[in-house]
């Protein structure tokens, strides 16, 4: 399966750089990820339990022509990699077609070049968020 645009330049910015300067652009996605909106700041959203940090999100899924995903994470400035982590699927899923979103590869946090740099467990984190978006995308096409 062919990455999104968005996700292929994230994974090749990351590749493109030596290993201690990955984790570096990784705290920039974090300092980047979008805070909820308004809307979601009191709703009850979906927690992330293979996270080591809480991580909570929400997906929205329009109803135009292309089903346009919105992809909404909050995680806690306490957990940089964390939220570097969902910075990056916000960046590289938010306003994607839901089809693109549903073929996007399961094994993507694989791709960006942090398994030296970066634990298993978290890796595993990353994984479960996108997981999640997927899943919450399938349910709310089915809905619509």
């Amino acid at each position: 399966m062919a990455l999104p645009t968005a996700l292929a330049e994230i994974a090749e910015d990351f590749n493109a750089l030596p290993e201690p300067q990955r984790l570096e652009l990784l705290l920039e996605f974090s300092d980047n990820l979008p805070e909820l909106p308004e809307r979601y700041q009191d709703a009850e959203l979906e927690q992330v339990i293979e996270c080591q940090s809480p991580v909570f999100l929400t997906v929205e899924v329009a109803d135009d022509a292309d089903h346009t995903v919105g992809v909404f994470i909050t995680a806690p400035p306490e957990a940089p990699t964390t939220r570097g982590f969902a910075g990056v699927l916000v960046e590289g899923l938010h306003g994607l077609p839901a089809e693109e979103v549903l073929e996007t590869p399961d094994d993507y946090p694989s791709t960006i070049g942090l398994a030296r740099a970066v634990s298993p467990l978290r890796l595993r984190g990353m994984t479960a968020m996108l997981g999640r978006i997927k899943n919450r995308v399938r349910k709310e096409l089915v809905d619509a």
